[in-house]
């Protein structure tokens, strides 16, 4: 069984340049807040693979996958929503004066895992969390959940409001 890791000292490795290994870890993942709305994260602790790899100068190449699910409520309907994301992210670490190698979860040479998992989970998302993919959501007028009203096979309309610019035709009297 895995052992639970939120942060790994990357030093005690020992690497040499080129050289590299695979680690399975488990990760632990706080809840999510997106779009207004809380979604857990299940299971809470999710089995991660990370690939770690020496690079020249000390630094390194970082591969972090794992899968996990978001419960909360569909962007559309608001019914339960259990989508599954995959991730697959990747960070380097050279240290030296360029900033955009250094990458922001490694300090010391330990690594931050619980806030890579986070933030590479939340840049995994979709744009909207769905309870399904052909998602109806609710009526704009009335909020009658669609995806109900088409499982009984009703159809759903209301009358189309008249068009604004001929609103003064409907003030004529005709005596």
């Amino acid at each position: 069984m895995p052992a639970r890791t939120d942060s790994f000292d990357l030093g005690r490795l020992k690497l040499t340049s080129g050289e590299g290994r695979r680690l399975v870890l488990e990760v632990g993942l706080d809840a999510l807040q997106f779009g207004g709305e809380t979604y857990a994260i299940t299971p809470d602790v999710v089995e991660a693979v990370l690939d770690i790899s020496r690079t020249t100068h000390n630094g390194f190449a970082l591969r972090l996958r794992f899968d996990a699910s978001l419960r909360g409520p569909c962007m559309r309907c608001l019914e339960p929503a259990e989508p599954a994301v995959s991730v697959d992210s990747r960070e380097v670490d050279q240290p030296g004066d360029v900033e955009e190698l250094r990458s922001p979860y490694v300090e010391d040479e330990v690594l931050d895992l619980h806030a890579w998992a986070r933030d590479a989970l939340a840049l995994a998302l979709p744009v909207q969390l769905l309870c399904r993919d052909d998602c109806a959501g609710l009526c704009p007028i009335c909020g009658i959940d669609l995806n109900a009203a088409a499982r009984v096979g009703a159809v759903h309309a209301h009358e189309r409001e008249p068009d604004p610019r001929w609103a003064k035709l409907g003030e004529l009297k005709f005596d």
